[in-house]
Parts: structure tokens; C-alpha cells; sequence
């Protein structure tokens, strides 16, 4: 465990004013450069006004400090404004991914009760009774007068995303203004991030990766956040980290898969690149560093605490490790007796309550949020040995859940969304290494007729995110299961990456 201990979040304390804070030292630097066909430019007085706009906005439309603000925005710069713009006004901000269906954000709706929910018309709607604020309204917000800054207690809620259990409901994951102040030990431990950095994600901006690693982080030290714009393709993606002068690029391992297929530009600027969501293999590592003569560190993380282990160019991580624990988090590897793990020994990763960044609990659900602590440990459910040198290996999941594109998902929830297929009698999502070496979801299932994949693939259109949708389909004589009649998930795997890994 880390025995660091990192300096106390201030107080008062507002999580929007900290993140746009360092640019009122550089009010005409580049804040946000949107790349593209239709390319944007935001300096930090432009985007701090905005900011501070939509705060007024919002105030002045009746919604109080502590209301629940949903957003249903698109793939643009409106969505992190949005979202810091109610965590200005002390409102909690509750981000969602656009890709999501009509039927998964009802739920999620159904879970937060939210005041209102700004909403992009091209983007799924939730049913609920909440106020409906137009992108259009959103947007007139823009050029109010600025509201001042709602500081208060860092312990006070300040967003709220949700997270895959391990029942088939998403769960609602409250986190305080506290946690951005968290995330200043990945600036060292994992980004070696600076204020002259230019610094590209690739996902989206209503990402939450992309919100965290792409935008909020870099604004928080006065550096230029790079986004693509809607649309960009990945293959894109080399010629603009070598043409806007990126010296980070971040993505999650599926993009860097892409692109070391192609021939890459000479990126003179580029210092090195970042990646989460799932482990990196060894062999994609050194396929890039041959590609463009730059490493890509990792970070290791989850919605209820974000990244808290990884590697950067001071302390790089050993050969088929996480990394280290990030000096000032307080992580340990904890056996089921609750002590803590010998040196090489198996145990499950966890954090204790008093790290910095860990979440306030789950939503409304304190007996859930109970369970998955014990003694003084939130236990991630992730498995790990820690080495003589403190590198954190990664040895799988202590229950079944899924990774799907970096993002957690039960396999309940995906198997959940076929109940009503005729004639199906079991299924049961997995997890599974392809010959690429790329994870992906597969539904294993028996059926007392013939189920056409198209059948599948429909439901799963409008049941299920296209993250969680699964890209194998397979049927089985029988699902393998145990004495008591528990399904053997690890066993099911095996067999099937045997005939498609």
C-alpha cells in the first residue's frame, strides 16, 4: 500500500472553478481545439463564460443547488460545457453516453429522478416527468451574465455516473467535488502531464474517459485539449496528432489496435501515449513504440474511484503488470479474511475509505454500497498480486463481470435484453479473446429451435448500448454448469475461445 499522503482537497471547494482555474493565467490560450472538416477553437475565456453562462441559465430557470441535471448531448463541445456548467451552479451533473437506447436511459431516468434533462433531439430521450431543456435554449445560455462560482463542502455531491453491477439495473455512482482533486497524482504518475501540453483523446466527448483524461485534466494545468469532431475515423487519427503538434495522445487499447496497421506520419511533438479501459497486451505495446518511437502507459481504474494504478515515464511498469499504486492513493491487496496480501500472494485489489477519490457511495442504495466494503476496504472485485517492487499484476474478476470497450458491463443485463426471443431456453453473455487479441462479448445459448443471428442482432439494436451488443452469437447443446446448477462462466469461455480465439 501506498503510504503517501496527499495534501486535503481545499474548502470551499467548487470542482468546475478548480478545473478552469489555471487558464485565467492564460485567458487567450487554446482551451479546446475541435479537429476536422468544421474545426472549433475555444480559448479559456471563451470556454470559462460559457461555463459560467449555462450556471446562470440554469439558475435563473428556477433549478436549485443539489437538483439532478441529466444530459442527453452529442458527440460536441456543448457536453463538457454543459456539464461543468451545472456543477458551477452546485447542481449535480449527470453525464450519459449518446449511444445509449431509449430504453436504457429510461431506466437510468427512473433511477435519479433528475429536475431536468438537457437533451439534443438527436439523441434518445428518456420517458420521464422531468423538464426538457432544448440544445437550442442550452446554447442561448452561453452569452448570460456569469454566475458566481457555488462553493461549498468538497464532500457535496458533483456528478453522478453509472456503472454495470452484477444485477442486470446499472447503478447510479455518486462521486463529491473532491474526486477532480484526486486526479491530480495521475499528472505525474501517470501523464507526466504540463501546461504547454497538446494533448488529443480520441474517444467522444460525451465519454466519460474522454470528459476525465481528455478534457478536464488538461484544462486543470492550463493545457489545449485536441478532440476529433463526430465522425472522425480512427485511421484519421495519425495525421492530426502530427499536424496540430500533439505531445499526448490518449485512447482506449481497441483504437491503438487500428492504428498500428497503417503506416504512421512522423510526429515530431509527440512525447508518448495513454491508455485505459482494458489491459494493453505486450505484443500491441511494441507494435506502436516500433510505429511511432513512443511508449503508451496505462492506468488502471473504475467508475467508483476512476484510475488509481499505472504506469509513466518515471516509473514504468515491469512486464505484464498494472503498475503502481499513484503516490497519495491508498490501494492495497487484500486476502478474504480482510488483512492485507503477502508479497506474490492472490487477493482482490482494493481501495480504502479515505482515498481521495473514491465515491460517495451508490445512489440511494446504502445496503449495496455496504457490501462492497470490508472493514475499512471498498473491494473492486478485481484480483491482483502485488511484487517486491509494489507492480500490481492483474489476475481477472472475482465475479462475472464483463469488459466491453472499456467499459464495465454484467452479463445480466446483456442477457436480460433476449428474454423475449421465441423459443430460446438459456443464454449467458461472456467474455472472449478473439484471434486478433481483441475482447469481445459473445451470448452462448441453447434454443428449441433454430434462433437466425438477424433475430438477435434487432433486439439488440434497440435493447442494448452497441458497446454491449454482443459480436458473436452461439449455440449450444448445453451451457456448463455446476452440481448445484450454477453456470460455469470461466468454463464457457474456455470452450469458446477454442473455436473462435
Amino acid at each position: 500500500m501506498s503510504d503517501a499522503i496527499h495534501p486535503p482537497c481545499p474548502t470551499p471547494f467548487n470542482l468546475a472553478q478548480y478545473v478552469l482555474d489555471a487558464g485565467r493565467a492564460t485567458p487567450d490560450k487554446s482551451a479546446l481545439e475541435v479537429l476536422g472538416s468544421d474545426p472549433q477553437t475555444w480559448s479559456y475565456t471563451q470556454l470559462t463564460n460559457a461555463v459560467r453562462g449555462v450556471a446562470t441559465g440554469l439558475l435563473n430557470a428556477g433549478f436549485k443547488p443539489q437538483d439532478m441535471v441529466m444530459l442527453r448531448l452529442g458527440n460536441t463541445p456543448d457536453f463538457p460545457i454543459a456539464y461543468l456548467g451545472i456543477i458551477a451552479a452546485g447542481m449535480v451533473a449527470v453525464p450519459t453516453s449518446a449511444v445509449l437506447t431509449s430504453s436504457e436511459i429510461t431506466k437510468m431516468a427512473a433511477q435519479i429522478a433528475p429536475a431536468a434533462i438537457l437533451q439534443d433531439v438527436k439523441v434518445s430521450a428518456p420517458t420521464s416527468k422531468a423538464r426538457s431543456i432544448t440544445l437550442e435554449d442550452l446554447q442561448a445560455m452561453y452569452t448570460l451574465p456569469p454566475a458566481l462560482w457555488h462553493m461549498g463542502d468538497p464532500e457535496r455531491p458533483a456528478y453522478v455516473v453509472f456503472t454495470s453491477g452484477t444485477s442486470a439495473a446499472p447503478r447510479a455512482v455518486q462521486h463529491a467535488h473532491r474526486a477532480i482533486w484526486a486526479r491530480k497524482m495521475m499528472h505525474c504518475d501517470w501523464y507526466d502531464l504540463r501546461a504547454e501540453d497538446r494533448l488529443l483523446h480520441a474517444g467522444a466527448f460525451n465519454w466519460t474517459f474522454t470528459l476525465g483524461t481528455g478534457l478536464m485534466d488538461p484544462w486543470s494545468v492550463g493545457a489545449t485539449a485536441l478532440i476529433p469532431q463526430d465522425g472522425t475515423q480512427p485511421e484519421a487519427l495519425p495525421a492530426l496528432l502530427a499536424q496540430k503538434n500533439a505531445t499526448l495522445f490518449a485512447a482506449a487499447p481497441g483504437i491503438f489496435r487500428k492504428l498500428v496497421r497503417k503506416e504512421m506520419p512522423v510526429m515530431p511533438k509527440l512525447r508518448h501515449a495513454l491508455s485505459a479501459g482494458e489491459k494493453m497486451v505486450e505484443t500491441l505495446h511494441a507494435e506502436w513504440q516500433r510505429a511511432t518511437g513512443s511508449q503508451v502507459y496505462e492506468a488502471f481504474g473504475m467508475s467508483e474511484c476512476s484510475t488509481f494504478i499505472s504506469s509513466s515515464p518515471t516509473r514504468p511498469a515491469p512486464t505484464n503488470t498494472l503498475g503502481r499504486t499513484q503516490n497519495g492513493r491508498r490501494i492495497a491487496v487484500i486476502r478474504d479474511n480482510g488483512t492485507e496480501a503477502a508479497t506474490g500472494d492472490l487477493g482482490t485489489i482494493a481501495v480504502h475509505h479515505s482515498d481521495p477519490g473514491l465515491m460517495l457511495g451508490y445512489l440511494n442504495a446504502p445496503d449495496e454500497t455496504e457490501a462492497r466494503f470490508q472493514g475499512d476496504w471498498f473491494m473492486t472485485g478485481d484480483l491482483g498480486r502485488c511484487d517486491t517492487n509494489g507492480a500490481i499484476s492483474y489476475e481477472g474478476r472475482s465475479d462475472d463481470m464483463l469488459n466491453a470497450g472499456g467499459f464495465r458491463v454484467s452479463p445480466l443485463e446483456i442477457e436480460a435484453a433476449f428474454a423475449e426471443i421465441g423459443g430460446l431456453i438459456q443464454c449467458a453473455a461472456i467474455e472472449t479473446t478473439v484471434k486478433s487479441g481483441a475482447q469481445v462479448i459473445a451470448l452462448c445459448y441453447t434454443a428449441q429451435n433454430t434462433v437466425h443471428k438477424s433475430a438477435f442482432e434487432a433486439l439488440a439494436s434497440t435493447q442494448l448500448a452497441r458497446y454491449k451488443q454482443p459480436r458473436i452469437y452461439h449455440r449450444c447443446d448445453s451451457l456448463p454448469s455446476s452440481a448445484n446448477g450454477k453456470l460455469l462462466r470461466r468454463v464457457l469461455r474456455a470452450q469458446i475461445e477454442a473455436l473462435y480465439g
